[in-house]
């Protein structure tokens, strides 16, 4: 049986339309249901009067009259609402609403609510216009920082505020276009000429503004004034008549002076109108004028990172004031994937640097795009900036390794007064020595040197890349700024998470390394079950083709088997191939942790920290590495860091650190580590014994070893090891009163005097002898020994 619901095709099973889930309705249109079909609860009753077609049914107790208004529907209102469809009485039926008759259920806008803001006030005689409050938990956090910590938004600023008042470019500024020498400068006390020839090259140069406020450009958009001279010229405010008088940005391009020129400009240029990324300013057109040609772009207000800087340096009195580290970080963060967009469409932006990013509220914006060229492109004008660009540059021309370069420059001069960074240290990055911010901040300092490595392929490969060790090394230097915040868990995509639970950690529980699903090979991989390492090999050996996972793989399957020699050769093929796969560094230095080669370990785990420095994997490898090497100092350093940024590495780094301090005799210092570990951690009862052990060895008095027996009442342990504990510590009190006489205190129950303490210890002793019974002569033993003289 087909149903009959206009427009609808579906069959009638069980007396409900298989598609719209309407009841089946006779050819008279009775709404009456299907033969045999059960009648829903939520239809009228099984049995209804003939009607005829077009005559609404008579009412029925309890109904209104009223037929439902969704077209198609058989049924009628019920107490305002339609006893098959579910609709309102009268309902119009919305264009985002599902299907008619698709659901049978009854929204909760139905039920009664607690009445709400303007409902509560109805009578009172209280008149409130605004809400007066909110929880500011609700209020969106800035953009900038990932969620990690929070930055300032910029001020808004009105456009037409920032149009400068005298337009005129500083003679210290004014250089050739041609041959960059110093021109238009003063001379025996006459103010130097703002256009003219250059002396050296005899090109000509002008400084002067070509538009002035009131021109309209391109008939189209008019110029409000200056807003800043740039490498292409001035450039400038205007509004856009055509599109609601919005405020543009139009700037000047090159190669204008003769028709042919410019019209190769525009054409050179024309991709950039095709760039669309929040986070890039966004080009509106491209225009002649007067004979030259204009860039018409998306005006971006806010503040550059430059005048960020400046404004900082201003209220320090003068003083370069540069940003936090975390807040620097959190800036190029946003970045990133801007420039990663652009990468993607094959683009280069060569001219990074504060000046170009410009904060708006709370995000960022990518601005000046003249410089940017295609990554084929050998011929077009190459744009840079002293102390930003790469030094290959000038022989190779630009790559996405010279953004990245750039990108580097720019977070340290963001991050650090970078002094010479345009002279003596334009090629190369200085050392702890001449900021001594990269000394404090070890992982910020490994960062860089990759960023800005010498070497263009020594340098991170694609800017996504960068970004994730950054938002690494954001959330280990927000762990670092805010000691005592609750951690959290942060899985890596390169690196398994830790599982230690207890105070012992061997290169078998360190993190392991994931599996690379971009690899050729992982779809092959992944269809292979086998877990024993022996077996796996075999069928290792015939994989279709040695893809760096299938000889990691290999590699492992050796390790496990004891082949060191086997994981060795495997490696080596891989770094062969590719000498910057520092995944088979970190298999190599596990097989020179199973064979206590403690000094290759720590080679090769630091070799994989400098080419990671945002991952706390092999921080907490080097730090065990360094730990069983005896370099305590530097294994400590390791554990904080992992300590104080995840709560993943926490129990294994704490731990790391408590072995470090009891192993040179600083239990307090263990003691205090220990402490870190929190209550809902596995690894709590083992440590607060531990805390326990190092608390009653290091006490004393008998007032300190009251410490130790809070820690004991604060750990879950089975009665046998509380009952041990206890006896440790009554046993270390007797000794103490007798050595010092009684004290004033209770430990454990029982008066820090000689009898008292007796009789406790020779409960728990033959408590302990009850629990044990393979020892039991021992502890009965021990409890008569130190029982009280009695009568008995």
């Amino acid at each position: 049986m087909k149903c009959t619901q206009p427009g609808c095709s579906g069959d009638i099973v069980d007396g409900y339309c298989m598609i719209c889930g309407m009841p089946a309705v006779t050819t008279g249109g009775t709404g009456s249901t299907a033969p045999g079909a059960t009648p829903s609860p939520l239809d009228g009753p099984a049995t209804q009067p003939f009607v005829p077609t077009g005559v609404a049914p008579a009412p029925q107790r309890g109904q209104s009259a009223n037929a439902c208004a969704r077209p198609g529907c058989p049924g009628r209102i019920l107490d305002g609402w339609c006893d098959v469809c579910g609709s309102p009485a009268a309902a119009t039926p919305s264009p985002l609403e599902s299907p008619v008759g698709s659901s049978r259920s009854q929204g909760s806008s139905r039920l009664q609510s607690t009445a709400m803001g303007s409902a509560r006030m109805s009578g009172s005689g209280t008149v409130l216009t605004r809400r007066s409050g909110g929880s500011q938990r609700l209020r969106a956090s800035s953009r900038i920082g990932a969620g990690l910590l929070r930055v300032d938004p910029a001020p808004t600023q009105d456009p037409a505020e920032a149009v400068m008042a005298n337009p005129v470019v500083p003679e210290n500024k004014r250089y050739c276009p041609s041959c960059g020498s110093p021109v238009g400068r003063s001379r025996d006390g006459r103010p130097g000429r703002t256009s003219g020839f250059c002396p050296k090259c005899r090109n000509p140069f002008s400084f002067d503004p070509k538009l002035k406020a009131g021109d309209l450009v391109a008939n189209q958009y008019e110029v409000a004034g200056c807003l800043a001279h740039g490498g292409m010229g001035w450039i400038y405010l205007a509004r856009d008549k055509n599109v609601s008088d919005r405020w543009v940005v139009i700037k000047g391009l090159l190669n204008s002076g003769d028709a042919d020129a410019l019209a190769a400009a525009i054409a050179e240029q024309r991709f950039l109108a095709q760039v669309e990324h929040p986070s890039i300013v966004e080009i509106y057109n491209f225009v002649n004028h007067d004979g030259a040609g204009y860039i018409v772009m998306e005006y971006v207000g806010g503040r550059s990172l430059k005048q960020l800087l400046k404004d900082r340096m201003r209220e320090n009195n003068g003083v370069y004031n540069p940003l936090p580290l975390p807040e620097a970080i959190a800036y190029i963060l946003e970045i990133l994937p801007a420039m990663q967009y652009l990468h993607d469409l094959g683009l280069l932006y060569c001219d990074f640097k504060p000046d170009n990013m410009i904060q708006v509220g709370d995000g960022l914006k990518l601005i000046d795009m003249g410089g940017v060229r295609r990554i084929d492109d050998d011929e077009s004008a190459i744009y840079g900036t002293v102390g930003y660009q790469a030094p290959e540059v000038p022989r190779v021309g630009p790559s996405i390794a010279s953004d990245i370069y750039t990108v580097g420059r720019t977070l340290l001069v963001l991050a650090a007064e970078f002094r010479g960074y345009q002279t003596s240290w334009k090629d190369s990055l200085p050392g702890p020595e001449q900021i001594p911010l990269l000394g404090q901040h070890d992982s910020f300092h490994r960062l860089l040197l990759k960023a800005c490595a010498p070497t263009p392929a020594d340098r991170f490969a694609t800017a996504d890349e960068m970004r994730t060790q950054l938002l690494g090394l954001l959330r280990e230097e927000v762990g670092r700024s805010t000691p005592g915040t609750a951690l959290t868990s942060a899985p890596s995509v390169l690196f398994t998470t830790p599982h230690v639970t207890g105070n012992t950690l061997s290169d078998r529980q360190l993190p392991m390394l994931r599996e690379d699903p971009t690899d050729p090979q992982f779809a092959w991989l992944a269809s292979i079950d086998e877990t024993d390492p022996r077996e796996r090999l075999a069928l290792l050996r015939a994989a279709p083709a040695d893809s760096p996972e299938v000889l990691l793989d290999r590699a492992r399957c050796c390790v496990d088997l004891g082949d060191f020699a086997g994981a060795e050769q495997q490696c080596s093929l891989l770094l062969d191939e590719d000498p910057w796969e520092w995944r088979a560094v970190w298999l190599q230095g596990v097989v020179a942790m199973r064979q206590d080669r403690w000094a290759e370990a720590q080679q090769c785990f630091n070799a994989v920290y400098g080419q990671v420095p945002g991952e706390l994997a092999p921080k907490l490898a080097l730090g065990l590495a360094c730990e069983l090497g005896d370099q305590p100092q530097l294994a400590e350093s390791m554990y904080q860091i992992c300590a104080a940024t995840d709560a993943s590495y926490l129990v294994p780094a704490a731990f790391g650190i408590a072995r470090l301090r009891a192993r040179a005799d600083d239990l307090v210092g263990a003691a205090k580590a220990l402490e870190a570990i929190p209550p809902t951690s596995r690894a709590h009862g083992e440590a607060s014994q531990l805390r326990a052990r190092h608390l009653l060895t290091m006490s004393n008095g008998v007032t300190e070893l009251l410490a130790a027996e809070e820690a004991v009442a604060e750990t879950q342990m089975d009665p046998t090891d509380r009952d041990s504990f206890m006896a440790s510590i009554l046993e270390r009190a007797l000794w103490m009163v007798r050595s010092s006489g009684p004290e004033k205190v209770t430990i454990g129950g029982f008066a820090a005097e000689e009898v008292a303490l007796r009789d406790g210890l020779e409960q728990r002793y033959r408590s302990l002898a009850r629990q044990l019974p393979a020892e039991r002569v021992d502890w009965v033993d021990k409890a008569n020994a130190i029982r009280n003289w009695s009568m008995t």
